[in-house]
């Protein structure tokens, strides 16, 4: 099993660790009650090193990334971000992803863990591209939260903007930066080699940042209507079912784009949808779902809600209904009332 060069520092730190995707990461330190917390009000650390990311560069890379991915990466410039997905034939999610765009002919591509291989062969099949694992030789930490842009500035001396990157230099180390997350909040995140992540992360904890695990990530995501690849997407739902056309592109030609383009023109017989419960119970991954309005599905990922102190929860539903339709999921032989909520679930609404 893989660990990540951070695991000593882990342990000092009071980290409890689970096996996620082949690698031994913290799932929480304190709980995921209160690290989860932490970020929705000042700020949290993650070790994400397990995440997938290999440089791209070469004549070609441009022409892969628009033949490979949905997005098109000329809406954006070089030192900008963007969220993409790399589908099958049929229009089905293998990977999403975050290309960060440093250069005219050079890309980090960041796919998840378990699809690193794969998506970092497909780009290596394309012509006058170059590609180069960047997992294996360094650490990634995710700083998150309203107060983490200001941490970036005491602890680093400067911030990446929102989907903008940046490099910085850190006690004869160089950290590159993304302003990316999977919290729903500010922050960014920080690649860099082992010995620069462990005295970043040591300043961190003396800034007083929280320690966080996977845990307090899993319900920070959810809580914010993230999606998670192989949970709420994957090679059997499009973007367009998921939710996820902002990140679709028709203008281009890529793989995949013939079913989306009869969807886009059709409409898609399900989609992803939000559910907050008024009822006592916690959606859970395979639950059922009935809507008022005649529509089934099934939860694909579902927790109790930290800030709303309620169960929210995805699901996918058949035919689509509308917002502020009630539902039900079955939890445990009983149907618990809810509605359907577009997330961020724990956002004010007015």
């Amino acid at each position: 099993m893989n660990r990540s060069p951070l695991h000593q520092t882990h342990e000092s730190l009071g980290a409890r660790f689970v096996d996620f995707g082949g690698w031994e990461m913290p799932v929480q330190y304190d709980s995921v009650l209160a690290e989860h917390k932490a970020v929705r009000t000042s700020s949290g650390f993650f070790d994400v090193t397990h995440l997938g990311r290999f440089e791209l560069s070469g004549t070609g890379a441009v022409s892969a990334l628009r033949h490979l991915l949905c997005n098109d990466i000329d809406r954006i410039e070089p030192g900008r971000c963007q969220y993409t997905m790399i589908l099958n034939e049929n229009g089905g999610i293998i990977d999403d992803m975050i290309v960060w765009w440093w250069d005219s002919e050079t890309f980090w591509v960041l796919p998840n863990a378990a699809n690193q291989d794969r998506v970092m062969a497909m780009f290596a099949d394309q012509p006058g591209c170059d590609v180069q694992d960047l997992q294996m030789r360094t650490v990634m930490i995710a700083l998150q939260g309203p107060q983490a842009p200001d941490v970036f500035e005491s602890v680093i001396g400067a911030k990446p903007g929102r989907f903008r990157t940046a490099t910085a230099e850190y006690e004869g180390g160089v950290l590159s930066m993304a302003g990316t997350g999977y919290t729903g909040e500010a922050g960014g995140e920080i690649c860099t080699d082992p010995d620069t992540g462990r005295r970043l992360l040591q300043a961190l904890v003396r800034e007083g940042v929280t320690p966080c695990g996977l845990g307090a990530r899993d319900t920070l995501r959810l809580e914010s209507g993230l999606t998670l690849w192989g949970n709420d997407i994957d090679e059997t739902t499009t973007p367009l079912e998921a939710g996820l056309g902002f990140a679709v592109s028709l203008d281009h030609d890529f793989i995949g784009r013939d079913r989306l383009v009869a969807q886009s023109e059709h409409g898609v017989e399900r989609k992803l949808t939000g559910l907050v419960l008024s009822g006592r119970g916690i959606p859970r991954s395979g639950y059922d779902v009935r809507s008022d309005d005649g529509g089934v599905g099934t939860v694909t990922s579902g927790n109790l809600s930290p800030i709303l102190e309620t169960g929210v929860g995805l699901a996918y539903i058949s035919p689509p209904t509308d917002l502020g339709t009630g539902v039900e999921v079955e939890v445990r032989g009983r149907w618990v009332r809810g509605t359907v909520e577009d997330p961020p679930f724990h956002k004010e609404r007015g």
